[in-house]
């Protein structure tokens, strides 16, 4: 039987240029990718890896509980003194 996740990820790119990504819903699930495409597509196998191997020693699939809320911002124009 399979299950579909739907689970946030952090993207941030370092000062070579490489993506880097992590799932911070699963502790220590995390790669990278020399382009957009390629960290996604590799992030997605880390989770599902991560999760397999959760279930196997009898973990929960997620290590913490998420929910997205919506914040509003006032931003003001930057303005350089």
């Amino acid at each position: 039987m399979a299950q579909v996740f739907r689970l946030p990820i952090v993207i941030e790119q370092d000062e070579n240029g490489v993506f880097i990504v992590e799932c911070p819903v699963i502790q220590g699930c995390h790669s990278y990718g020399y382009t957009l495409e390629e960290a996604l597509k590799n992030i997605e196998e880390a989770i599902q890896l991560c999760i397999e191997e959760r279930l196997m020693h009898g973990e929960p699939p997620l290590s913490a509980d998420w929910r997205e809320v919506e914040v509003l911002v006032k931003v003001e124009t930057y303005s350089p003194r």
